[in-house]
């Protein structure tokens, strides 16, 4: 089975030394995905912002993949404060409520202060 790799052009990608997905036969791993805006490398202020730029960022690359939204079946969501719960899960509800993904939440520490959610997707098209 050969193993296909997807990268958004990220420098983080590179220095970090990672894909932003990896496609394996009929599955594909879609790498932790932060709220950068990718057309200009910045990263909004608030925390919905930066959701719905998780959410793109990861259909734009399901898609690259043969993938649609409709096949994850595994959600992984890290926000930095428990406070961005309320925000941030009607926003997830609009993009999962009919896939209804198994998911699970934490709240921790990213790796760079800016960063307020951090998203990650398993699909399977089978």
């Amino acid at each position: 089975m050969k193993r296909r790799l997807i990268s958004t052009g990220s420098p983080l990608e590179k220095a970090a030394g990672y894909s932003r997905a990896v496609v394996q036969g009929d599955w594909c791993f879609v790498s932790g995905t932060t709220g950068y805006d990718y057309q200009t490398m910045k990263m909004p202020d608030d925390v919905a912002t930066q959701t719905r730029n998780c959410l793109v960022t990861i259909k734009d690359v399901l898609e690259e993949a043969g993938f649609a939204m409709v096949d994850i079946v595994r959600a992984n969501y890290v926000i930095t404060d428990q406070e961005y719960t309320d925000t941030v899960l009607p926003i997830l509800g609009e993009a999962f409520g009919k896939i209804r993904p198994a998911a699970m939440m934490i709240v921790c520490s990213l790796c760079r202060p800016e960063m307020k959610i951090e998203i990650e997707v398993t699909a399977f098209r089978g």
